[in-house]
């Protein structure tokens, strides 16, 4: 697995979530639009961190992250975090809505 493709699953699982799971969808729902993307900008921007701590433990080859704790590996988190960012916002854009009745 590369950086893309798990910034990528993160933001389609996190927009899942927060559109589809009880608590997290009332929780998100009652939020306004500039801090729902806050929100998902703050899970996605952790979980870019997660993959750095891991990169620089020296456990991503064990976990098989696909970035490297240098900056030619930051500069490819970057580009992964720009697509998790993406597909988030896609994929909530596709989903549908669940109704309220």
């Amino acid at each position: 697995m590369d950086a893309n493709f798990l910034s990528a699953l993160a933001g389609v699982l996190l927009s899942l979530i927060f559109s589809y799971v009880p608590g997290a969808r009332q929780w998100y729902g009652a939020l306004n639009g500039v801090h729902k993307r806050l929100v998902m900008l703050a899970f996605l921007l952790a979980a870019a961190l997660v993959v750095v701590a891991v990169a620089c433990s020296g456990f991503g080859p064990d976990f098989q992250v696909g970035v490297t704790c240098d900056r030619s590996g930051l500069v490819a988190l970057a580009k992964a975090f720009i697509t998790g960012l993406a597909t988030n916002q896609a994929t909530y854009l596709v989903s549908p809505p669940i109704s309220k009745g």
